[in-house]
C-alpha cells in the first residue's frame, strides 16, 4: 500500500513570498540549504537537495497552490512518482503552508521527518 502524509506549518511570510521562493532555484537553494533548480511554469521540471529530489510542476495557482510530481533517488526505477500538493493560506501577516504528499512507495515513511528537517526548519530561519 502506498504511503501518504500531511503536514502543516506557519511561517512569518506572505503566501506570495513562499510561492516565489519555492519556484525560484536560487531562492529555494538559500531557503533550504540544498542546491535547487526550479521552474515557475506548469510542466516545468525541477530538482532539489543536490538532485536527490526531482519532479515536474503539474499545476500552479499563483500564491495559493503548487502541485508537483516528486521522486527521490531512493525510489526504485519502477516506482511511480509521488504527488506533492502545497497549499498556502494567509493568516494575519503569516502563512500556513500545508503539504499533502501521496503515492509514496510503501515503507518509505522517512519523508515526514525529511519535510520537517530539510524544509520546515530551514524555512523558519529563512523567513525570520
Amino acid at each position: 500500500m502506498k504511503e501518504k502524509l500531511e503536514l502543516k506549518e506557519i511561517f512569518n511570510a506572505t503566501p506570495s513570498e513562499i510561492y516565489a521562493a519555492w519556484l525560484n532555484g536560487e531562492t529555494h537553494t538559500i531557503m533550504t540549504g540544498g542546491e535547487a533548480k526550479c521552474s515557475n511554469k506548469e510542466g516545468g521540471s525541477f530538482s532539489a537537495w543536490d538532485g536527490y529530489i526531482t519532479g515536474t510542476n503539474v499545476s500552479l495557482t499563483k500564491d495559493e497552490k503548487i502541485v508537483q510530481t516528486w521522486r527521490t533517488s531512493d525510489f526504485a526505477l519502477t516506482d511511480e512518482a509521488s504527488l506533492v500538493t502545497i497549499t498556502l493560506s494567509k493568516i494575519s501577516n503569516r502563512t500556513e503552508l500545508r503539504i499533502i504528499h501521496t503515492n509514496i512507495p510503501e515503507g518509505q515513511t522517512q519523508y515526514k521527518q525529511g519535510w520537517i528537517d530539510h524544509y520546515f526548519i530551514p524555512m523558519k530561519d529563512f523567513f525570520e
